[in-house]
């Protein structure tokens, strides 16, 4: 072992936005820290994020934005007291990035761009006002073995292209992401390893993703609806489902039919209710309202309105402004019948079910859901089976809808992390 990684303070593992965060809090305090990563540079996915605009945070009122997590609300809203959406703005300024709010009320930088903030974030865990800079050692891939010594440091091992690196460090931060986006390094494989070891790891499953269609027990749309209108967006639409159990999903939105089904921020955010529900009976039903701007009685007057020699395509883009896609899932689902009755047409353009039966591979998804349990974890992250090792960000079993709240639970765990390992190497002796 290179004498000089024999007796690290805290090693960190995995270097998004969570391991970045965790990293600063400690060496702004003095605390050094080696960061390993598998990848050459550090937070590729942070970057490819904000290429259509970084969406850093959202501008809503907390008690809403910790209602986005879900079931983990609780134990989210706990890391986001620590690091709110508030917070975030003042931390992005001061880097010397300004940030707005859009109409949607997401907050981004000034220049929507994500390499400018990670530059500057950079240059500060480089050149710490603490004087005790971040170290980064790129192609290294963890082996997923933590090894615990008799005085409680923690021996890793990570292979590089230059061979095999042993560490031995006090305390260890484990951040390396969830299962989706595995050629930007989050690939999941971190799971097994840490299973094996006695750390509770729930299964990763997509989240932030699209979704599989049936139609009459048929898997997929017909040839004419997916060679023609696959990659087109349905605009100011509603989507509704129904989960059972309380959970219910109302609201207005975009999203994009695909070869195969549909995805889209629309259908994002009601992912971890469609793909739950798949996962229990098998497949799910959404409803979508082509026009949720009238109400049913004026769907049905127009509808019924004499169309006289057009097409029912040209009636209804006449009558309702609905185009040649809308008109093209209504024929999809409906029968030859139910399209020639006014009353059920009108009741399926405002309700129109549509059967999803499988959500898209692990790595199409924005985000995944699993990962450590957080029930495996103290209220600082660290696991309750391995003193002086923390884990933070994606890999962590919680999920969150776009918007800028994946970001901001990621950073704020990371703050919550890198504080717990503050105290601990601050102790006397570890135990």
């Amino acid at each position: 072992m290179n004498d000089e990684l024999n007796s690290l303070p805290v090693v960190v593992v995995g270097g998004g936005p969570a391991g970045l965060m965790a990293a600063e809090v400690l060496s702004a305090a003095g605390v050094a820290v080696h960061l390993f990563d598998s990848k050459p540079t550090v937070g590729r996915k942070f970057l490819l994020a904000g290429i259509g605009g970084l969406n850093l945070t959202h501008a809503e009122d907390l008690p809403a934005f910790v209602g986005r997590y879900g079931e983990r609300a609780p134990d989210c809203g706990r890391w986001l007291a620590a690091m709110g959406p508030q917070a975030i703005r003042d931390w992005a300024q001061g880097l010397g990035i300004d940030t707005f709010v859009g109409s949607s009320q997401r907050v981004f930088p000034t220049d929507m761009k994500a390499a400018p903030l990670l530059r500057a974030w950079l240059h500060r865990l480089r050149h710490a006002a603490s004087g005790v800079p971040v170290r980064f050692f790129m192609r290294q891939r963890w082996d997923g073995q933590l090894q615990r010594e008799a005085d409680g440091a923690w021996r890793l091992r990570f292979d590089g292209s230059a061979g095999a690196t042993e560490v031995r460090a006090r305390a260890v931060l484990l951040a390396m992401g969830g299962g989706s986006w595995a050629k930007l390094g989050s690939d999941g494989r971190w799971a097994e390893p840490l299973r094996a070891q006695g750390v509770d790891v729930a299964p990763l499953r997509p989240s932030n993703c699209g979704f599989d269609a049936a139609v009459r027990g048929r898997p997929g749309w017909s040839a004419h609806l997916a060679e023609r209108f696959a990659g087109q967006p349905l605009k100011s639409v509603g989507l509704s489902v129904d989960g059972g159990a309380g959970r219910h999903f109302s609201r207005k939105g975009e999203f994009v039919l695909t070869a195969t089904g549909i995805e889209g921020s629309l259908v994002y955010a009601a992912s971890a209710l469609i793909r739950d529900t798949i996962e229990r009976d098998g497949h799910a039903t959404v409803f979508l309202n082509l026009r949720p701007d009238l109400d049913a009685d004026r769907v049905l007057r127009e509808v019924a309105h004499p169309r006289g020699s057009r097409s029912l395509s040209s009636h209804l883009k006449s009558r309702l402004n609905l185009s040649a896609l809308h008109t093209a899932l209504l024929h999809e689902v409906l029968t030859p019948d139910e399209l020639h009755d006014a009353k059920q047409l009108a009741a399926a353009i405002q309700h129109l079910p549509i059967t999803l039966v499988g959500a898209r591979p692990i790595d199409e998804a924005i985000s995944t859901a699993g990962g450590v349990r957080l029930e495996a974890l103290d209220e600082g992250l660290m696991l309750r089976s391995h003193p002086g090792v923390c884990c933070a960000g994606e890999m962590l079993d919680w999920e969150a809808p776009t918007g800028g709240y994946l970001l901001s639970a990621c950073l704020a765990s990371g703050r919550v992390a890198g504080e717990a390992l503050l105290r601990w190497c601050e102790r006397p002796n570890a135990e």
